[in-house]
């Protein structure tokens, strides 16, 4: 995935998830950037599919 705030791109795995701090009742979904921490939403399934595609071409 690719951080909407510095265009670094990392694994959404490598992304810091469900940090706890901003108080939101139950799961936050936002993963932050290992780079600059801003929180960015989870890659829809759609988005993740087309890059697998694109990447075996």
């Amino acid at each position: 995935m690719k951080c909407g705030f510095c265009g670094y791109e990392f694994a959404e795995e490598d992304g810091i998830r469900g940090c706890g701090k901003c108080g939101m009742p139950g799961s936050c979904r936002m993963i932050r950037c290992p780079r600059c921490n801003y929180e960015n939403p989870p890659e829809p399934a759609v988005v993740k599919k087309i890059k697998k595609l694109l990447k075996k071409s």
